[in-house]
């Protein structure tokens, strides 16, 4: 089977960006134990999508030229990391010896807003600034430990650090 190599015009990303802009608030609902999860659900999805998209070099110009996108994955990082240390939650911190396997759609998502960052950041001197500017450096090494509802958070921090 042959893979299509479909390249995102600035149109499409600008419209991922949007959708996940508009979206990314009702992740905080995971917080309460009773919630609607649907638009939350959308919210981790487009996340997934933007950090596959921008992990080509091909398709990542468009999306580092959408204006609030990177601030957006920082504000939100903010607010899921500061939920996770007011109570107890699906982004609370947790580390376990044991291999215990977590199912919440939520598990990664701290990750994967780092990620995208560090996607958004590549070469493009003006969104480093950016996130420095922003205070995200110190953000993304409070995020640096061991946190078994976001694995790889580390070595993707480091990636993005050096």
């Amino acid at each position: 089977m042959k893979e299509s190599n479909v390249l995102i015009n600035e149109e499409m990303a600008m419209f991922l960006a949007v959708s996940f802009e508009k979206k990314c608030q009702s992740v905080l609902t995971l917080v309460s134990a009773t919630n609607d999860e649907e638009e939350a659900l959308v919210a981790i999805r487009l996340l997934d999508v933007l950090c596959e998209a921008t992990s080509n070099p091909g398709e990542l110009q468009p999306f580092q030229a959408c204006p609030d996108l990177l601030e957006v994955a920082i504000s939100l990082l903010k607010l899921v990391q500061l939920a996770g240390k007011q109570t107890t939650n699906i982004f609370t911190v947790t580390y376990s010896r044991e291999q215990e396997e977590i199912s919440h759609p939520a598990v990664g998502f701290k990750s994967h807003l780092i990620r995208l960052i560090g996607n958004l950041c590549y070469r493009n001197k003006g969104n480093q600034d950016k996130v420095y500017e922003l205070n995200g450096i110190p953000l993304i090494l409070d995020n640096c430990s061991i946190d078994d509802n976001n694995p790889c958070i580390l070595f993707i921090s480091i990636k993005f650090l050096s």
